[in-house]
């Protein structure tokens, strides 16, 4: 790929793997910093070394230890993940082209984002969580003939790793009107305490469901 054709939002394969770009410094000879969907490892590159993809309806992608279905379809709900497909922003709209956001409310003719995008249902794609049947999935460049089957078995046997919550962590309570953004400002035990005075078990922020991990303190 010529770097002049790199774009912030690409969805890319980089040493087999797919990644988005994540941005692009032309001043450095490893130019294009890339994040790794499974499991939002980081990378810096060159772009002689990636290979771009478009996603499509009916792909599946493992995004942060959870698998997902693009599906062209499906109206977004409070909670889901959505991808940019066709960004059309406003002046005070700062989404772009395969960003992926969270949605906080639903209004008429779109829906709202948990960085205060308001985005279209045209413009985007939803992110439905696990395999959907018909599904593609694209993880790899070149998958392995039973990887599909494979990878499936592996996921309902193994349960996919728990992220533990650190300070700086922002998590989003999915059952609230409006939703609540809050930061994790300090943990003691099992005790997680977020900004605005909230308190929850450790277990209620990761395996209830009730909350959803937006932003990630990096490793």
């Amino acid at each position: 790929m010529n770097l002049l054709n790199v774009r912030r939002g690409q969805f890319v394969y980089y040493q087999n793997k797919l990644h988005k770009v994540y941005s692009v410094n032309p001043f450095f000879r490893k130019s294009v910093h890339l994040i790794r969907l499974e499991d939002m490892e980081q990378q810096l590159v060159t772009a002689r070394e990636i290979t771009l993809y478009r996603p499509k309806h009916l792909d599946s992608f493992t995004f942060n230890y959870q698998r997902y279905t693009l599906h062209k379809e499906v109206r977004a709900k409070v909670g889901d993940y959505i991808l940019i497909i066709n960004p059309k922003p406003d002046s005070i709209d700062h989404h772009h082209l395969h960003a992926i956001e969270t949605v906080s409310s639903i209004e008429a003719n779109g829906v709202i984002s948990n960085r205060s995008n308001g985005i279209r249902h045209s413009e985007y794609w939803v992110m439905v969580p696990g395999l959907e049947e018909g599904a593609t999935i694209i993880d790899r460049a070149q998958p392995d003939g039973n990887e599909p089957t494979a990878q499936a078995k592996v996921e309902e046997h193994h349960p996919l790793p728990i992220h533990i919550p650190k300070i700086g962590d922002v998590y989003q309570k999915n059952n609230s009107d409006p939703v609540v953004l809050a930061m994790v400002v300090a943990i003691k035990g099992e005790t997680v305490y977020l900004g605005g005075d909230i308190e929850v078990h450790i277990d209620k922020l990761t395996k209830s469901g009730v909350w959803s991990l937006q932003t990630q303190v990096p490793l």
